[in-house]
């Protein structure tokens, strides 16, 4: 600030700040909230932060990759409690979108269940067959 705006203000510098008498002061959160950001469309961040949210395709097995992958798995369940540790990727639809993600689950197969065609892991997880699209053994007990 330059030295000659300073001095016009020096007659009230010193004066006490004004408090109403008929109005209650404002509470601080009231106060500060006046401040906080503001979004316009409620909800647009997420929106384009979801749409940049990126999920691979599905890609179909041929004849010879589903009839390998059948035989895996008729492997480990033949094996049953002493099949070891086995590794399943698996692709897994996503919830908001199309598309989906492959991931891999490791465990222990407990039991198949053949109405819902899928496989329950000692821990619990359950895959279903439709899902599966690599099967590795890790260990082989016994």
């Amino acid at each position: 600030m330059s030295r000659g705006k300073e001095k016009s203000y020096e007659d009230i510098l010193q004066l006490p700040r004004h408090v109403s008498g008929s109005h209650p002061p404002m509470p601080l959160p009231d106060r500060a909230a006046q401040f906080s950001p503001f979004s316009a469309l409620a909800g647009y961040e997420e929106a384009v932060r979801e749409e940049e949210r990126i999920t691979g395709e599905r890609k179909e097995l041929n004849e010879d990759a589903k009839k390998l992958l059948d035989e895996k798995l008729q492997a480990v369940l033949a094996r049953g409690k002493d099949a070891g540790e086995t590794v399943f990727t698996c692709f897994r639809a996503d919830a908001r979108k199309e598309g989906g993600a492959c991931i891999v689950l490791e465990g222990r197969v407990k039991k198949w269940e053949p109405y819902e065609r899928s496989i329950i892991l000692t821990d619990g997880t359950r895959i279903p067959a439709a899902e599966i699209v690599d099967i590795q053994d890790v260990t082989v007990n016994g």
